[in-house]
């Protein structure tokens, strides 16, 4: 019965499924089944049961259920989705051992991979709004073929609400939310409104977040963790004729100023803190998009979808070594618009989807430095070469083809062009145009009607960006780094294995793979360093990667109210260089929670535990870098409850307490320790429900 359900549902959303940004997810009859239905592995609306890739999928009850800070911390414990995170308000998601630019992030279909995202942790996926999401999916593993450069890892996939109206009269709703949390005495709360009618249809929010600092585990409480974030958006569609339809929607999102942490105390090995100063000043994003979808059913296609969309991402900073007294301020921008349009047709067996994509990106960067004792002020080389571009024009085709009721075959290619500029700094200037294929193969066999048996090849490339080519000065953990304009693309081969089982009690899956990463863009550390003491590092393509690991996940429904479930993760990574063999960087440890979840009538119930096992298998980076402990970062686990009730359809309140046992931990590679008990109410009002 779940799985004929399901079918049902997902052949109503796919005629609008082309594109993210116009693919409703529909809210009836079971928020479980919806949950699985996802639009990024294929770019349309599947079930992530029946398409050959590894997918996690976070849908709108457990976004709302959660209280999370970032939009990352909701994949928390999800098969294969580590959370980083060096200090508050920011998070980055470690896919397959991946990271930063080493994996693809998108915002309903546009890129948010910038050109001067690094491959390594980054705050950028703290610029989207997590209270505004309805849907988050995570592709697991190389997805070349479709999205392009950086999507080595996999993708992370953020989808913001788009409600639909269906009768012919006209509708509106609203939510005003407010959430409490006692670890860092923080204040979020959301204010939105949605309306329409079956030709118009619109939604706005605004979201503010106000965070003191943080208590851990123990009661001591952390210096420089405090924070605020504003962010807004809204959205539009227009239905146009019967076949199409166009949507126009505007995110923003300021944190005003927020510190470095890790920079700003002493970290492991360290006596005193890298800065005396360090805060992102501001740290910003704007996004605007124009979406036209059209259900033609030509000879060419049967449906088209085209993007239009700009992003401007701010990152401003404000730092002084710790002992100096030179305060730099840094100005830096990304410009990014992009155009893409893709073409869906089904052929008999086959269901064909193809397109084109360009994205321009244009860096501004800006340095001085000002003297606080004196007042003076000098300029300084900026963080990037101010005006540098980055180009990129791609074309791709993949084929979706039913060979039976128990085989499908997916497979496709892309090719890829990068032009990336930079203008001279000290007479040297950078202007190369690398370009590259990209590839897949997947296998989905039914085994039975609940099991399936899935297995892919992907290739997947990186081109260096103006991050690899043209970094120059300070960066974390006491490192400087200078430019280097001869870098090549990196590329990753990976093959994976895997069964998923969905049933109306279970559904379940567990996947292997390894991946093999060559021509990697390294930070090395050069031997030499500045006069104030900080190590000069460069990035060069010295070094290639073995990654392998496994992936699980398990829901059992024991009965209609009460389901129980569980994950575990595990990557292991070996790097070779300049003829060694040691340990990757920043690979987390075996990793994963369990819990059970109990609906009483207008109750829930809920108990959930967070696991980590130790990892002491550290890279020598790792061990030198003042966030991870040289002697390995030690194993834990935490225990938390929630209480919900819903006084009505339009009232609900929630209660839950995390880390009962107030334990201090860390996770592997962050920057601070977790918080410790914290208990976080949230309320819930829904005019016009």
């Amino acid at each position: 019965m779940r799985l004929r359900c399901l079918s049902v549902l997902i052949g109503s959303t796919l005629a609008g499924a082309a594109s993210a940004q116009t693919s409703p997810v529909p809210t009836e009859p079971d928020a479980r089944l919806l949950d699985r239905i996802q639009v990024t592995a294929t770019r349309r609306a599947e079930s992530s049961f029946d398409v050959p890739v590894a997918v996690t999928v976070i849908g709108q009850e457990q976004i709302s259920a959660s209280a999370a800070q970032t939009a990352m911390d909701l994949l928390h414990g999800e098969p294969g989705t580590f959370v980083q995170q060096t200090t508050p308000g920011q998070a980055v998601v470690i896919v397959r051992g991946l990271k930063g630019s080493e994996v693809l992030h998108l915002v309903d279909g546009f890129r948010l991979n910038t050109a001067f995202f690094r491959n390594a942790p980054n705050q950028y996926m703290a610029l989207v709004d997590g209270q505004m999401l309805e849907r988050i999916e995570v592709v697991r593993g190389p997805s070349g073929t479709l999205y392009g450069s950086d999507a080595m890892g996999g993708v992370v996939q953020l989808l913001s609400a788009s409600p639909r109206f269906t009768d012919g009269g006209w509708r509106s709703q609203g939510q005003v939310r407010g959430m409490y949390a006692s670890a860092d005495d923080s204040l979020v709360t959301r204010v939105s409104a949605q309306g329409g009618n079956d030709r118009f249809w619109f939604s706005a929010g605004a979201t503010y977040q106000d965070v003191d600092e943080l208590k851990v585990g123990g009661g001591t409480t952390l210096p420089f963790t405090a924070f605020t974030a504003r962010a807004g958006d809204a959205k539009a569609v227009f239905k146009i004729g019967e076949s199409s339809d166009l949507t126009l929607q505007f995110q923003t999102l300021e944190q005003p100023k927020t510190p470095r942490h890790d920079e700003l105390v002493p970290g492991f090995g360290q006596t005193r803190p890298n800065s005396a100063t360090f805060f992102f000043e501001p740290q910003a994003r704007d996004f605007a998009q124009l979406v036209w979808h059209w259900d033609a059913n030509l000879q060419a296609f049967d449906s088209a979808t085209i993007h239009l969309g700009r992003q401007d991402i701010q990152d401003d900073r404000r730092t002084r070594d710790f002992g100096s007294n030179n305060e730099e301020r840094e100005r830096n921008s990304s410009e990014l618009i992009g155009t893409t349009a893709q073409f869906a047709k089904s052929l008999g067996s086959h269901y064909l989807t193809y397109g084109i994509e360009f994205y321009q990106d244009e860096i501004a960067s800006f340095r001085q430095r000002r003297n606080v004792a004196t007042g003076a002020i000098s300029a300084r080389p900026s963080r990037f070469p101010d005006g540098s571009t980055m180009d990129t024009l791609s074309a791709y085709v993949a084929d979706d083809i039913k060979l039976s009721d128990a085989l499908d075959i997916y497979g496709g290619v892309r090719w890829s062009r990068s032009d990336v500029e930079l203008p001279a700094v000290g007479g040297i200037g950078v202007d190369i145009s690398p370009s590259d294929w990209s590839g897949h193969f997947g296998v989905r066999y039914s085994l039975t009607d609940t099991l399936n048996l899935v297995g892919n090849y992907g290739r997947g490339f990186r081109a260096p960006n103006v991050f690899d080519l043209g970094t120059f000065g300070d960066r974390p953990s006491n490192r400087f780094n200078i430019p280097n304009a001869d870098l090549d693309s990196e590329t990753v081969d990976t093959i994976d294995a895997g069964l998923k089982w969905a049933s109306d009690s279970v559904e379940a899956e567990i996947v292997g793979y390894v991946s093999r990463y060559n021509d990697k863009i390294t930070s090395v550390l050069t031997g030499d360093t500045t006069s104030t003491g900080r190590l000069i590092t460069q990035s060069r393509n010295v070094t290639a990667l073995d990654l392998w690991g496994f992936e699980g996940g398990l829901r059992w429904f024991v009965r209609e109210d009460l389901e129980a479930y569980a994950s575990a993760t595990y990557t292991r990574g070996d790097e070779e260089f300049d003829g060694d063999t040691v340990a990757a960087d920043r690979i987390p440890p075996l990793f994963g929670k369990l819990g059970a979840l109990w609906r009483p009538g207008p109750w829930t119930f809920e108990a959930y535990s967070y696991y980590a096992t130790k990892q002491d298998r550290l890279s020598p980076r790792d061990r030198i870098d003042p966030r991870i402990n040289p002697e390995g970062t030690a194993g834990w686990m935490t225990l938390g409850v929630r209480a919900a009730y819903s006084l009505s359809d339009a009232f609900s309140v929630s209660l839950r307490a995390d880390n009962l046992a107030d334990k201090r931990y860390r996770e592997h590679g962050t920057g601070l320790d977790e918080p410790g008990r914290n208990l976080i109410l949230t309320v819930d009002w829904r005019p016009g429900r």
